[in-house]
């Protein structure tokens, strides 16, 4: 039973500010599924720290204007090729962020707005089949059978 999940999650200091996002229940978690740490965005070749970006439709941009969609794109890239490795087909990611974000992420102005949308990452894994879960959702993945993994 394996999972995808963000790095940030499982407390490495990967997020654009440095910091992490670790959970307290991924000991649980972890007890359940190996977990596969991923970073679209650390994979796609971009520094930690660095410029906070948003999607702009299409578009991954810098709060400086930079257009940075290639290194998310490559990143993206090599998220879906662990999927495919490991046989992921469900992922756990970091709720709001421009590639791992899944339902809502900032709109683009940098003003904390949220919008209906997904990240780059979550959009392509939902497209590989991938079923993605936000790190609020996390005791559903607890309290799951693990009918929905391939091994």
């Amino acid at each position: 039973m394996r999972l995808l999940v963000s790095a940030c999650l499982l407390g490495v200091g990967c997020r654009y500010d440095g910091q992490s996002n670790q959970l307290p229940q991924l000991e649980q978690l972890l007890k359940q599924h190996t977990c596969i740490p991923v970073c679209a965005e650390l994979f796609g070749g971009l520094p930690t720290p660095r410029v906070p970006a948003e999607r702009q439709g299409n578009r991954v941009v810098t709060r400086d204007g930079d257009d940075v969609t290639e290194a998310f794109v490559r990143g993206t890239a090599e998220v879906l090729r662990l999927a495919d490795l490991y046989h992921c087909r469900a992922a756990l990611l970091k709720e709001r962020s421009p590639s791992c974000g899944s339902g809502q992420i900032y709109d683009g102005t940098f003003t904390k707005t949220l919008t209906l949308g997904d990240g780059l990452t979550a959009q392509m894994l939902k497209k590989h089949g991938i079923t993605v879960y936000g790190e609020s959702q996390i005791e559903e993945l607890i309290g799951s059978r693990p009918f929905f993994f391939s091994i």
